[in-house]
C-alpha cells in the first residue's frame, strides 16, 4: 500500500523526533531549567531546585501522545486546537495537584512542563515539511553544545513573565512562529553547495551560532513564563521576584565585550 505524500512526511518527522524525547541535548535541558529558575520567586525556585532529579525524570516521561501531537503540528507551523488542549491539560493538572495540597508531586509536574516551551523554542523542530538534509541537525546541535557555555542568557521578553494561565496558548504559538522563522538560517549556514558544513568551521560570528543563542534564551524565558503562569493560577507565592540586570552592549575592543553577560542572580 502506498502512503500519500503528506503521510510520508509525517512518518518521517515522527521518526526524527521519537515520542518522549526532546531534541535539545540533555545538558542543554538541565541548563534551561537552572537558568529559568533564576527568573522565579525565591520560594518556587527553591522547591524546583530541591527536586531537580525528579523533575529531570519527569521530563523524560513526558506523555508520548502529546509529543506525537507536537510532531504532527510543528511541520505546518500551527498548533491545532486539540494539541493546545492537550498542552493546557498538562498545565491544569499541575494546578489541581497544587490546589489539593500535593505540593511535592505538583512541583515535579510543574518542572516537567519545561518540555513544552523548550521544544517549541527549538528551530530544528519547527522546520517545514521539507525536513532537513542528512547531517544538518547533527552539526547544528554539535555547534550548540560546543558553545553553550559562551552564549549570553538574555531575557527574551520581560512581559512574558507577567502572563496568566489563559495567555499560555498564545505564548506557545508565538514560540513556534519565532522558531520557524529561524529554521531557514540553519539550513543556509550548515548546508552549502550540496554539502553539510562542519560545525567546527563556525564561531560566534556565524548566523547559525546567533540562532542557537537566541533560541536558548527564548526557551529559558518561555519556561519561566510557563512556570509562573501556572504557579499564579494555583495561588503560589510570587513575592521576592528577582530583578534581571540590564547589560548594555560594549564598544568594540572593550575588555568587557568578550565576557558573557551575567544571568539574573539566583534567588
Amino acid at each position: 500500500m502506498r502512503l500519500p505524500k503528506r503521510a510520508l512526511l509525517t512518518v518521517g518527522f515522527l521518526a526524527f523526533v521519537p515520542a518522549g524525547v526532546s531534541a535539545w541535548p540533555a545538558d542543554a535541558v538541565e541548563a534551561i531549567s537552572r537558568d529559568a529558575r533564576k527568573l522565579l520567586p525565591r520560594s518556587l525556585s527553591r522547591l524546583l531546585a530541591e527536586r531537580e532529579p525528579q523533575v529531570l525524570d519527569e521530563l523524560r516521561r513526558f506523555p508520548p501522545d502529546v509529543s506525537r501531537a507536537l510532531a504532527l503540528d510543528l511541520p505546518g507551523g500551527r498548533l491545532r486546537p486539540d494539541t493546545l488542549a492537550a498542552l493546557e491539560a498538562q498545565a491544569d493538572r499541575v494546578i489541581e495537584l497544587l490546589k489539593e495540597g500535593q505540593v511535592s508531586q505538583g512541583v515535579v509536574r510543574l518542572g516537567g512542563l519545561l518540555r513544552i516551551p523548550a521544544d517549541l523554542s527549538d528551530p530544528v523542530l519547527a522546520v517545514g515539511p521539507e525536513g532537513w538534509p542528512p547531517g544538518v541537525t547533527r552539526e547544528y546541535y554539535a555547534l550548540f553544545a560546543a558553545n553553550l557555555s559562551r552564549m549570553p542568557v538574555v531575557l527574551d521578553d520581560p512581559e512574558a513573565l507577567k502572563l496568566s494561565r489563559k495567555d499560555l496558548p498564545a505564548l506557545w504559538q508565538s514560540l513556534v512562529d519565532r522558531s520557524r522563522a529561524q529554521s531557514a538560517v540553519i539550513r543556509t549556514e550548515l548546508f552549502q553547495d550540496g554539502r553539510v558544513v562542519d560545525h567546527r568551521r563556525l564561531d560566534y560570528r556565524s548566523p547559525a551560532w546567533a540562532v542557537s543563542s537566541i533560541a536558548y534564551s527564548r526557551a529559558v524565558t518561555a519556561t519561566a513564563a510557563t512556570w509562573l503562569a501556572v504557579w499564579r493560577a494555583s495561588r503560589g507565592d510570587t513575592t521576592r521576584m528577582p530583578r534581571a540586570r540590564e547589560v548594555r552592549p560594549q564598544e568594540p575592543g572593550s575588555a568587557l565585550a568578550d565576557r558573557r553577560p551575567p544571568a539574573p542572580e539566583a534567588p
